[in-house]
């Protein structure tokens, strides 16, 4: 009998989530561990609680570089140990299945591809929009070989210091960090927001519950506070969207997709952050090929790493069928 079920495996800086997932794409069982403490004795626990006889495979989505023909991870700043470890050695000796690693946007692009928005795509550009800005391109139903970096394109000469180091990259613009960086020193300059109701580190010192200080400050709480008709909160989100929509005008022009699919937490501020990344694009990309774009959701949303990853191994075909 073939197998019928993948280990696909989504590493955050945070946690570590594995899922059981079956050849049609559907997460059957999952868990969730921290990434703290000893990595290849939870990953490999992790796994253990859901392999089973009918998994033939094992994926990775790693939050970093990877050079997946050659099964290595070049490069993981949030996980820096997965640097020194041969993990997929290490796993294939432990299980005596397959392992396959791709970059985590990757992974995603796989997942949405496989069984997700992508699904009926012969050609689309997705984007992970969070606390980077992730992306991929699936060309002809295959991840195009590229770097993928699709936040570290410049959207303003000159621009706001970004964290790979260089300056106006969209990810300086419009992730959630950078949505939470430019609301605060807007704070900071006097601007008159209902945000500063949050309360202050000397306030909360003395409250006695209720109160957030600024750290707690996020684009989910900002886009609350723009619902309530809150200016600054709108626009910070408009302009996040706004330079979002210079990149994904960028995108269209270059790969002419069926589709931009977005995911990530800041899809959860369509109504506003993306809603004016929609009408930015639809000024900047060439008429006909953003015509041709839908903008749409990704289907998946926190699954699609874990199923891009398992999909791998049915993808390349170590599954079988």
């Amino acid at each position: 009998m073939g197998k019928d079920y993948s280990i696909g495996i989504d590493l955050g800086g945070t946690n570590l989530r594995v899922a059981l997932v079956s050849r049609d794409g559907l997460v059957v069982d999952r868990t969730k561990v921290s990434s703290s403490g000893d990595l290849m004795a939870s990953l490999t626990s992790a796994i253990q609680s859901l392999f089973n006889s009918g998994a033939g495979g094992i994926g990775l989505a790693v939050p970093g570089l990877v050079d997946a023909k050659r099964q290595r991870i070049l490069r993981a700043p949030n996980l820096s140990i997965l640097e020194t470890i041969d993990v997929s050695s290490k796993l294939t000796a432990r299980f005596g299945v397959p392992v396959f690693l791709e970059n985590d946007a990757n992974s995603a692009a796989l997942g949405e591809m496989y069984s997700g928005a992508g699904k009926e795509l012969d050609t689309f550009v997705l984007l992970t929009l969070g606390t980077g800005i992730g992306g991929a391109v699936i060309y002809k139903r295959k991840l195009l070989d590229v770097a993928g970096e699709l936040g570290h394109i410049v959207v303003e000469a000159n621009g706001r210091q970004c964290g790979c180091g260089a300056r106006g990259c969209l990810e300086a613009y419009c992730s959630s960090r950078a949505i939470v960086e430019i609301t605060r020193e807007a704070m900071d300059s006097g601007r008159p927001t209902s945000l500063g109701l949050l309360g202050s580190p000397v306030e909360l010192a003395g409250a006695t519950g209720g109160c957030h200080s600024l750290q707690a400050i996020t684009p989910k709480i900002i886009h609350e506070h723009s619902l309530r008709g809150d200016t600054l909160a709108t626009e910070v989100l408009k302009q996040a969207g706004w330079y979002l929509g210079i990149g994904i005008a960028n995108y269209i022009n270059v790969f002419s997709p069926e589709a931009v699919v977005l995911t990530g937490g800041l899809t959860g501020a369509w109504d506003v952050y993306v809603k004016e990344a929609i009408r930015s694009a639809s000024e900047r990309a060439f008429k006909t090929l953003f015509q041709k774009a839908g903008i749409i959701r990704g289907i998946h949303g926190d699954n699609a790493g874990v199923i891009g990853a398992a999909s791998m191994a049915f993808l390349q075909g170590s599954v079988e069928s």
